[in-house]
């Protein structure tokens, strides 16, 4: 196998064929997302500004009941759905490279009329690690819902706790487990062509793999949206632009850039958490 094949991928079934042709431009995939979260956001500030918190909007509804902790398992189900969309939004650009990577070396053996596994086989094992993310940021979202630490919007309703999920992703931004994890969903083409597979399940657990690569390299970035809100969909396009970016295979000097960034940020929500509650000296 070569890591230079067609860009026809001409020797895949049609179906696998138009999936590795739909991420053979994952920068415009990125750019296709971020303006379709864009648009969601500037439709949410419209929205805000019409008057959304009206009890009888729609809008304002859904949120109570997807941020109301007694509402069972409809309200369970409403913010597992929002985190599985939300993560579909911001982790499908980033998989691209990899995915794209994939179909290329699956073209090739096919061409060598050597066994070969569909794309979507892989990408569903992708996905079924960042579903069990969503998962988990459910019952996390609805944990801290009850302890207080994030409000009927789904914001933090706590400056100290969004400071310290921001500095701990910044810190995080310089681990050796980042790094590693962010070398490997860089560069997909060394790990496929060491554990190439020919069965369905051998390529699920490829793709349940290269799962756990992103999940190492982007998990502390979503945790993010617990801080800022997790309906922000301004927020989430920002940081689905910063985890493709890191991807693509920009240098350590742009993940280490982030982390400063993550970390001064951090230090303002603390700072003015503590402003807004320091003893003021009568005259």
């Amino acid at each position: 196998m070569t890591e230079t094949t067609d860009d026809s991928l001409s020797h895949l079934p049609r179906a696998a064929a138009r999936l590795g042709a739909a991420f053979a431009r994952p920068k415009t995939i990125a750019v296709l997302c971020v303006v379709a979260l864009t648009v969601l956001g500037w439709a949410y500030l419209a929205l805000l500004t019409a008057g959304s918190y009206d009890p009888l909007s729609a809008f304002d509804a859904l949120c109570r009941a997807m941020a109301d902790t007694s509402s069972g398992l409809t309200g369970a189900a409403l913010v597992a759905l929002m985190w599985g969309a939300m993560t579909l939004a911001m982790m499908l650009p980033s998989a691209a490279p990899m995915i794209l990577t994939y179909a290329e070396i699956a073209d090739t053996a096919a061409r060598k009329g050597e066994r070969i596994v569909s794309p979507f086989v892989l990408a569903a094992g992708y996905l079924a690690v960042w579903f069990s993310l969503a998962a988990g940021a459910t019952a996390a979202q609805l944990g801290l819902t009850r302890l207080a630490l994030l409000d009927t919007g789904m914001a933090s309703a706590s400056g100290l706790f969004s400071g310290a999920i921001f500095i701990a992703a910044g810190f995080y931004q310089f681990s050796a487990l980042k790094l590693a994890c962010l070398n490997q969903c860089q560069r997909p083409f060394p790990f496929f062509f060491a554990n190439w597979a020919t069965t369905p399940g051998g390529v699920f657990k490829l793709g349940i793999r290269q799962g756990i690569f992103c999940l190492g390299c982007c998990w502390a970035m979503m945790l993010v949206m617990f801080a800022v809100g997790v309906m922000n969909v301004l927020w989430m396009a920002g940081l689905g632009v910063v985890m493709t970016i890191e991807k693509i295979g920009t240098g350590r000097k742009f993940t280490y850039a982030v982390g400063v960034m993550l970390i001064a940020v951090g230090v303002v929500f603390i700072a003015t958490a503590f402003a807004a509650h320091w003893p003021v000296r009568a005259a």
